[in-house]
């Protein structure tokens, strides 16, 4: 661990991969940050406590305070409901019609940045790679340019710059991309969720 806080030093060759290695892992953790607050929390919050209130209104045909309800509800689910219950009057094509509106605008919402992420940890995994070549280069230049006396030390702080950049890329993607998994399983669900629940909601009133 020392030596790879070392490759962070000025005075180390190779240490502007592990500079930004590191800056593209912040960007991505960032995004990571505003995407779990968005899907896991925002998002999905509360949302059964609401589909059972919403549900219950319905059912008693209490259709304006089942309006209020979801209206009131900052929930991308109840945007959905919400449209629907307000175009009931106008019949399935009308109710299908408002829902794919809503839904059209708040799928994307849940699914954006999270290609953001993937992209963060594919770049910290091909600069991982430039510093294992740059690595590689060094060392090969050591072998053959640098007087026997020096060629051993040299030849150390090549294999450490090929070594410490491809771990720093690693320890950057992995994480990214096992968020980036959670993001989409869990967006997925949400968006299915709003499909199915606006295409019970429309049976309903139909």
């Amino acid at each position: 661990m020392s030596k790879m806080l070392q490759s962070f030093s000025p005075e180390s060759d190779g240490y502007q991969f592990m500079w930004i290695i590191l800056v593209v892992f912040m960007i991505g953790l960032g995004f990571s940050v505003e995407r779990c607050l968005y899907i896991m929390v925002k998002s999905a919050k509360g949302r059964k406590d609401f589909l059972a209130k919403f549900g219950t209104h319905i059912s008693a045909q209490r259709y304006d305070e089942a309006l209020s309800y979801a209206n009131a509800t900052k929930l991308p689910i109840a945007r959905v409901m919400a449209a629907i219950v307000a175009a009931r009057n106008g019949g399935r094509e009308t109710m299908s019609a408002a829902c794919d509106a809503v839904f059209l605008t708040e799928a994307p919402r849940l699914t954006r940045y999270i290609s953001i992420i993937q992209v963060m940890a594919s770049i910290s995994t091909l600069l991982g790679l430039m510093g294992t070549i740059y690595g590689l280069i060094y060392t090969f230049d050591a072998v053959a340019n640098k007087p026997a006396a020096e060629r051993a030390k040299a030849l150390s702080d090549g294999i450490a710059i090929a070594m410490g950049t491809t771990l720093l890329g690693l320890l950057s993607a992995v994480p990214l991309l096992v968020i980036v998994g959670l993001l989409n399983m869990n967006s997925e669900r949400l968006i299915q969720e709003m499909e199915e629940k606006g295409l019970k909601i429309i049976n309903s009133l139909a």
